[in-house]
């Protein structure tokens, strides 16, 4: 039987409730789509984009909290491999859903960076564990 240590149980534990605003923000998805709430092709895309993003990474951030108890990481290398996914999984879809906010807006703001800067946190995370993984 597989047992978690406390920062992966509590880290699993906030991102299945993060799941739960995932799922209500799929209702906001809808009513957009639908066109029930004004918003310009774009803004439908990001929102898509923001969606999916948040969802998927959720459940990579709870893979991969598991995994990093697999390993011999310690210290800074642990938190990244354990902790870069989901925080990923907020600053890509934050990126998507506040770059695109505003009225008839057409192309992403300067918020787009968080998108980038998710990009990074995910990348950081995902070499850290395979890294782990790969010299246990």
């Amino acid at each position: 039987m597989l047992e978690l240590s406390s920062e992966a149980s509590r880290l699993i534990g906030i991102l299945l409730l993060a799941l739960v605003t995932v799922e209500s923000g799929g209702w906001y998805l809808t009513r957009l789509i639908r066109g029930q709430m004004p918003a310009t092709d774009f803004q439908r895309a990001f929102a898509r984009a923001g969606h999916g993003h948040a969802g998927m990474f959720l459940v990579l951030g709870i893979l991969a909290a598991v995994l990093t108890d697999a390993t011999n990481l310690e210290g800074a290398a642990a938190w990244i491999a354990r902790s870069g996914v989901a925080i990923a999984a907020i600053l890509m879809p934050a990126g998507f859903f506040f770059s695109s906010m505003g009225a008839g807006r057409t192309k992403p703001n300067g918020l787009m960076v968080l998108v980038w800067a998710g990009a990074l946190m995910l990348a950081a995370g995902l070499i850290t564990l395979a890294v782990g993984l790969l010299t246990v």
